[in-house]
């Protein structure tokens, strides 16, 4: 295993690297993305994601930690760089750094590739429909993490699946998950041919959430936060749910929503 180090911030592998930190165009480009820490690293890797290089900052952590990363031990093909402070200082952005950053090859799921049964007996799916802020867009694969949620669909997406804030934010849940990036007609007609039920969180002619049966195949879909759901999915939606709201607000963040529907399924469905 060779290791190479890195001293200047100006080399061509640290320019590379913050390219694809900054431009999602570089990403798509590339058909690479950036990861940092060991947590999201352990997650890239446990899911079938193939790492491409490591960089380390050499005053963080030692190099046996980098390969205890890999449970059976660093490809060959792998390459691994010991970083200066100032050229680590140019690809971290976390602020509390764990030491460790890497190039990870992006896999595009399909509907076609998604495995039901990994949790629940029946299907349980998150839809969201054009969520714009990677931090909630994190948050939400998070939720479905913990519900064993079997698919996230993200419909008419407005942010960058593989965006540096969506990572950080979802903790790894955009590995552990599977989630789809597709159109609003994809993702019902797939809903549709697996016999899933689709219901819409929406304030108007709707009934309380915990009245709806979601032990049968449940899709719990998501609007955006300002304009909620288009028509597309009310029309579509075989129940429109809604969340008692006690308040003067009318409004919950949207992943908040979502894992409050999300546990009533889960609820429901331990019963």
């Amino acid at each position: 295993m060779k290791i190479f180090e890195i001293a200047s911030a100006q080399n061509p592998k640290i320019k590379e690297v913050a390219l694809l930190l900054e431009k999602s165009r570089e990403r798509r480009k590339e058909g690479l993305f950036v990861v940092e820490g060991l947590r999201e690293i352990r997650a890239c890797l446990r899911n079938g994601y193939k790492v491409r290089s490591v960089f380390y900052n050499a005053c963080i952590l030692a190099a046996e930690e980098i390969v205890k990363m890999f449970p059976a031990g660093v490809d060959a093909d792998v390459a691994l760089f010991s970083l200066s402070e100032a050229a680590y200082s140019k690809i971290a952005y976390r602020e509390n750094t764990e030491g460790v950053v890497a190039v990870v090859e992006q896999k595009r799921l399909q509907l076609g590739d998604v495995v039901f049964g990994r949790r629940w007996s029946k299907p349980l799916v998150l839809v969201v429909e054009s969520v714009e802020k990677p931090g909630n867009l994190g948050a939400l694969l998070r939720t479905a993490d913990a519900c064993g949620v079997d698919a996230v669909l993200v419909c008419d997406p407005l942010t960058d699946l593989y965006n540096p804030n969506l990572i950080r934010s979802s903790l790894g849940g955009i590995f552990t998950n599977q989630v789809v990036a597709c159109s609003n007609e994809e993702a019902l007609g797939w809903l549709r041919a697996n016999s899933i039920n689709i219901f819409t969180a929406q304030l108007q002619d709707s009934q309380w959430y915990y009245n709806t049966d979601m032990v049968s195949p449940t899709a719990i879909v998501m609007g955006t936060e300002s304009t909620g759901l288009t028509d597309f999915w009310r029309e579509a939606s075989n129940a429109k749910i809604k969340i008692p709201m006690l308040g003067e607000l009318d409004s919950l963040n949207v992943s908040v929503s979502a894992a409050v529907l999300c546990y009533e399924a889960v609820r429901q469905r331990n019963l």
